[in-house]
């Protein structure tokens, strides 16, 4: 038995985390999300059921899904590239300002309530999840003009929010791409490769904000806990792959209800959590 965990609860976690691995690397590669829409709770709430639903529960669990999420960003990103399916363009104009968000929304994560991050998620995704669903895409998407100021300050609208929501951006930059006239697979491809961007500096500074924190899981260097890691990166890394291949397959409509749903569903859950913690 390890401090903090008897041998039931050590299987749990690592049962949730080879499951979060998996389903998480195909949804990184289908929809370009970086897995943490699906990493984030599935953390939170087996942390939750071991008994870790302290103060700082959901910081461990969006903390660690960056740092997953810088390796299966990197698959997922190359495998979209592979196919020319990254607007290399947009990446150079909106990584500076996405950058200046991540720092800003990770700072930010590490002295707030758990519950709030939980209501960031739930509330983020219910929005997407409504856009996805119910928008009607343009049949021919043209990306519209806008100028440099404007897309710094969707950039880091969109690096801070994802950064509090432990993702790799693609449940806030998939929609708004599309949104903003970017085939919806052209969106999923940039922002696969944008997950990069907000994991890697993201789980840096969720690691140095929790450093010294007590009550943490066993295994965790601040905010980020590295036995969970460890299980889901290669995991997610793989299975990224398959993910790729099926969002080159799937019809446009599909994908996008495929997407809306799954966040539906996802955000229900949280929202139901925070009431009976409530």
């Amino acid at each position: 038995m390890i401090a903090g965990f008897d041998t039931a609860t050590l299987l749990t976690l690592i049962g949730v985390a080879v499951a979060a691995g998996v389903v998480g690397g195909i949804l990184a590669g289908l929809l370009g999300v970086g897995g943490g829409i699906v990493i984030v709770p599935a953390l939170y709430f087996a942390l939750t059921r071991a008994g870790f639903s302290g103060a700082h529960t959901m910081q461990v669990a969006v903390g660690t899904s960056l740092a997953t999420i810088v390796f299966t960003s990197l698959s997922s990103g190359l495998g979209h590239y592979r196919r020319g399916a990254i607007d290399m363009a947009l990446l150079r104009l909106w990584a500076p300002s996405i950058l200046a968000g991540v720092l800003i929304g990770s700072t930010l994560a590490g002295h707030v309530p758990s519950a709030v991050l939980v209501a960031v998620f739930a509330t983020v995704a219910a929005l997407v999840a409504l856009d996805m669903v119910f928008r009607k895409p343009l049949e021919s998407p043209e990306p519209k003009g806008f100028s440099r100021p404007v897309w710094a300050g969707l950039g880091t609208l969109a690096g801070g929010i994802s950064a509090m929501m432990g993702i790799g951006g693609g449940t806030v930059c998939v929609p708004l791409l599309n949104f903003l006239g970017y085939d919806i697979r052209r969106a999923v491809g940039t922002s696969a490769a944008i997950g990069f961007i907000i994991g890697l500096p993201g789980a840096l500074v969720y690691a140095a904000t929790g450093f010294g924190t007590d009550g943490l899981p066993p295994f965790s260097l601040g905010f980020v806990n590295l036995l969970a890691a460890v299980i889901i990166i290669p995991l997610t890394t793989s299975f990224a792959v398959v993910g790729v291949r099926l969002a080159h397959t799937i019809p446009r409509r599909a994908l996008r209800l495929a997407f809306g749903l799954f966040l539906a569903l996802t955000s229900i859950r949280m929202f139901l959590d925070l009431l009976q913690g409530g």
